[in-house]
C-alpha cells in the first residue's frame, strides 16, 4: 500500500479535437488530486455508479476513484491466482486490507472521521507490513524444490524469452520491466496492450517530480498554508505545514510496548482530527487542488498524450474488473 502515492493503477477519438481536449482536461484532474490528496473518498458513489454512468466517465475524462482503482488491482490479483494455479503452484490473492484502510493518504487529509479513527494511518501501515511479511505466497515459494522455484518465478513472470518493456520517465530516467507469465498476461487481459500501459503508466506516475516544487512555492497554496499553520497554533499543535505534523507523530521508538503504542496512536490521532480539521476550515484541499491543476496543465502541452492513454486503459481495465471481481468492502 502506497499511503502517500497514487494507487498502483494511479489515460482518440471520435470526433478527434474536441474529444481529445475533453479527456485531457479530465486526466489534468486525475493526476491533480495525486499529490495533495489522494484520491477521492466518495466511495458509496464509486459503487453504486452504473454502467451508463460510467461511459460518461470515461467519455469526459472523469478520473476513478480509489475504490476503482482498488477494484482493479483485485482483478489483476484474481486473474494471476487462476494463472498460477492452471500453471499447477497455489496462490493466494493478496488483500489484507479494507476499503477503508486502503484509502490513499496524500499531503492534505481534510476527512476528521477517518482521522479520528486512523489518525494518519499508521496502524494501517503496520498492519499492511504485517501482511507482506506474512505473506503465504513468498512462505509457498521458499518451501519448493530449487527447480520448482525457477518453474514459479516462469509462470509468473515469463522466461528469458519474455518481452522486455523499457520506458524513459519524464525526468530522463529509464524504467525496464519483464512481461510474461501470468503477470503479463493478467496486464493484457486488462489493459489490452500491456507496453502501451506500461509507458503511460511510467510517465504519469513520474510526472510530479516536475510540478511538486512549483507547487509548494506557490503564493495561494503558501497562504492557504499559513492559515493552516495559525488554525494549528491555537489548538495547541504548531508546525508550520501538515508534512510537519505528520512528521511529528513518527518521532518514537520503532520497538514499542502495548501501553506506548496506544499513547503513541492517540497522540497522532490528536494531531490528525486538528490537521484535517484546520484543513477544511481554511479549504486547504481545494485551493490546493486548483494550484496543482494549473501547474499539472502546463504539462500537458508534452504529456497530454499520456494523460490521456492512462485513463482511457483505467477505465476499460476498470470495465473489465467489475466482470470478474466484487467491490473491496
Amino acid at each position: 500500500m502506497k499511503r502517500t502515492d497514487a494507487p498502483r493503477r494511479t489515460v482518440v477519438p471520435h470526433g478527434r479535437s474536441t474529444r481529445r481536449a475533453i479527456t485531457t482536461v479530465g486526466a489534468i484532474a486525475a493526476l491533480a488530486s495525486l499529490v495533495l490528496t489522494g484520491c477521492t473518498a466518495d466511495t458509496d458513489a464509486a459503487q453504486r455508479t452504473s454502467p451508463a454512468a460510467r461511459a460518461d466517465a470515461a467519455a469526459t475524462g472523469e478520473k476513478l476513484t480509489y475504490a476503482q482503482d482498488l477494484r482493479i488491482s483485485d482483478a489483476e490479483q484474481h486473474l494471476i491466482t487462476r494463472c498460477m494455479r492452471k500453471q499447477g503452484f497455489r496462490y493466494w490473492e493478496e488483500k489484507p486490507l479494507s476499503l477503508d484502510e486502503s484509502r490513499p493518504v496524500g499531503y492534505v487529509q481534510d476527512d476528521v472521521d477517518w482521522a479520528r479513527s486512523h489518525g494518519y494511518g499508521s496502524r494501517i501501515m503496520a498492519k499492511d507490513d504485517r501482511a507482506r511479511l506474512r505473506n503465504p505466497n513468498i512462505a509457498y515459494r521458499k518451501s519448493l524444490s530449487h527447480s520448482r522455484q525457477k518453474a514459479y518465478d516462469i509462470a509468473m513472470d515469463g522466461d528469458r524469452n519474455a518481452v522486455l518493456l523499457t520506458s524513459r520517465t519524464p525526468s530522463g530516467g529509464t524504467i525496464t520491466k519483464q512481461s510474461g507469465g501470468c503477470a503479463g498476461q493478467a496486464e493484457k487481459m486488462l489493459y489490452g496492450d500491456p507496453a502501451a500501459w506500461f509507458r503511460a503508466d511510467v510517465t504519469v506516475r513520474n510526472l510530479r517530480p516536475l510540478y511538486v516544487g512549483k507547487l509548494l512555492r506557490d503564493k495561494e497554496f503558501k497562504s492557504a498554508v499559513g492559515a493552516w499553520s495559525r488554525c494549528m497554533s491555537k489548538a495547541g499543535h504548531p508546525f508550520p505545514d501538515p508534512d510537519a505534523a505528520r512528521r511529528s507523530t513518527r518521532e518514537h521508538s520503532a520497538e514499542q510496548t502495548r501501553a506506548e503504542e496506544a499513547r503513541t496512536f492517540a497522540n497522532e490521532t490528536r494531531i490528525a482530527v486538528a490537521d484535517a480539521t484546520c484543513a477544511r476550515s481554511v479549504s486547504l484541499r481545494s485551493i490546493g487542488e486548483q494550484r496543482e491543476a494549473h501547474y499539472v496543465g502546463e504539462l500537458t502541452a508534452k504529456y497530454g498524450h499520456a494523460l490521456d492513454a492512462h485513463l482511457r486503459m483505467q477505465q476499460q481495465a476498470l470495465t473489465r474488473a467489475e466482470r470478474m471481481v466484487p467491490a473491496r468492502t
